[in-house]
């Protein structure tokens, strides 16, 4: 069961009795979605772009999601928007969260009138945005796309360790282009240790209210090792 809480910030969240955590930060769900995936991720990572791939690891609530394709375009920036989620949420309940109140109407509307849709295939929202949502776990996932960013918003390592192993990471690095960023909430000496040993550059960032540091990191070559043990 999913419980619709309130956050700092008076937006909401959920409270997953599954996993035992809220999918967003109780300091703020909509202040760390912007801070995090929005300034530090996408806009840093769409600057001189006309088009960005994006590769998101946990929809959630498709905040992240509505944010970016805000972004997208009032930026004329055509945004493919692909999101991992192995327990998608019901469109009743993301019609809970409230978030149709940080977006204009149409953003909103494009979104719940495909969500479901973008579960099974690749689903054109607007002349600026696609989305879909494959139903897989990371470690099952696997694509000949490449992406110009990943938002790393799994749950933590305290309630999903498994999600933050050395393996896993690698798998999720190996989907970005060259010059690609990751950008996660958390950041850990052992996190930093597995991204960098992708061939990325570390650059601690100052954290969404709540943290004190996040994550952001940029590929600067190739990653050639095979993981494909993750997808037997």
């Amino acid at each position: 069961m999913n419980i619709i809480t309130p956050t700092a910030d008076g937006s909401n969240t959920l409270y997953s009795e599954t996993i035992g955590e809220h999918y967003h930060s109780k300091h703020g769900a909509l202040q760390e979605s912007k801070h995090v995936f929005i300034e530090a991720g996408l806009k840093f990572a769409s600057a001189g772009k006309s088009e960005i791939a994006v590769l998101e690891v946990g929809f959630g609530t498709g905040l992240n999601f509505i944010l970016s394709n805000e972004f997208a375009t009032s930026q004329h920036i055509k945004l493919a928007y692909t999101s991992i989620e192995a327990f998608p949420l019901s469109l009743e309940v993301i019609n809970q969260t409230g978030y149709d109140a940080y977006v204009p109407a149409g953003i909103w509307s494009d979104f719940t009138s495909k969500y479901e849709e973008s579960l099974n295939s690749v689903q054109t929202l607007s002349p600026f945005c696609q989305l879909e949502i494959p139903h897989t776990t990371l470690a099952q996932f696997t694509t000949n796309k490449r992406f110009d960013v990943i938002y790393y918003d799994a749950f933590s390592v305290q309630h999903q360790p498994e999600m933050w192993s050395d393996e896993i990471i690698a798998h999720a690095c190996s989907f970005l282009k060259p010059g690609g960023t990751f950008v996660t909430y958390a950041i850990t000496g052992k996190l930093k240790r597995a991204v960098k040993a992708c061939g990325f550059n570390i650059e601690k960032l100052p954290g969404a209210p709540g943290k004190r540091e996040m994550l952001r990191a940029v590929k600067m070559q190739e990653q050639t090792e095979d993981f494909q043990i993750l997808n037997p």
